[in-house]
């Protein structure tokens, strides 16, 4: 058994390399893409936190065997490049899905995906999502929107109730508030009312007991009248002597 060449090896030891730093590779098959289209596809990828290379497939899979990166191994016909992805897959699925209508040449064959294969379909309807960023962006929009619309209602509560009851004091004609003259006039004729009041009861109540005074003496004068007088017309009628 010959021993397999250093260049080999150090192929082989790169791929194990990327295989062990991610978790996510897309198979493509480059046949008829000139240099300089392989370049600037690469250059695309790269933006994306994809590298992408062109491997030979028994070294390619030398490497993964054993690995969750071995199911690949079905898309290794033809002349391959691989995408090891260390970004968002959704956004390397969508620039090789549109590299490829530009250069039909480009074919995207497959993926994998944490152990688990992409078929094309798969990576088309990956390409369909919308990116990480806006997915992140539209689930904080989701989760801040009830906190908003909670807000909204907590500040409108105040001021819908200030303005029903604004509208209800201006049914009614508005606030009415008593003079400031008038409730000092008032308390000042309180006092007086209640001394005034006060002699007229006295007056009454002492008038009563002269009354009562001069009906019980009466019959004490009468009495007294009727004592004085007897003895004196017993004394007229004895004869002198």
């Amino acid at each position: 058994m010959s021993k397999i060449r250093p260049d080999k090896v150090a192929t082989v030891d790169e791929v194990k390399s990327k295989v062990d730093g991610t978790s996510t590779a897309v198979v493509t098959e480059y046949r008829g893409l000139t240099v300089a289209e392989i370049s600037t596809l690469r250059r695309q990828l790269r933006t994306l936190g994809a590298d992408y290379k062109v491997f030979k497939n028994t070294l390619v899979l030398r490497a993964i065997t054993g690995t969750t990166f071995e199911p690949i191994g079905a898309f290794l016909q033809g002349p391959t490049a691989i995408a090891f992805v260390d970004g968002d897959v959704s956004a390397v699925a969508k620039a090789l899905r549109d590299f490829a209508k530009e250069s039909p040449k480009l074919i995207v064959k497959g993926g994998v995906v944490d152990g688990k294969v992409l078929s094309f379909k798969d990576l088309a309807a990956l390409a369909d999502l919308p990116s990480r960023d806006v997915l992140l962006a539209q689930f904080a929009g989701l989760l801040a929107s009830p906190l908003r619309t909670m807000a909204g209602l907590l500040k409108a509560v105040p001021q819908n109730f200030a303005y029903g009851l604004s509208a209800l004091l201006d049914s009614k004609g508005g606030p009415v508030a008593a003079p400031a003259d008038v409730k000092v006039e008032e308390a000042a004729e309180t006092p007086a009312g209640v001394e005034e009041a006060a002699p007229a009861a006295s007056d009454d109540a002492a008038a009563a007991v002269a009354e009562v005074a001069v009906e019980e003496e009466a019959p004490v004068a009468e009495a007294e009248a009727e004592t004085t007088e007897a003895p004196t017309a017993d004394a007229a009628s004895e004869p002198a002597e």
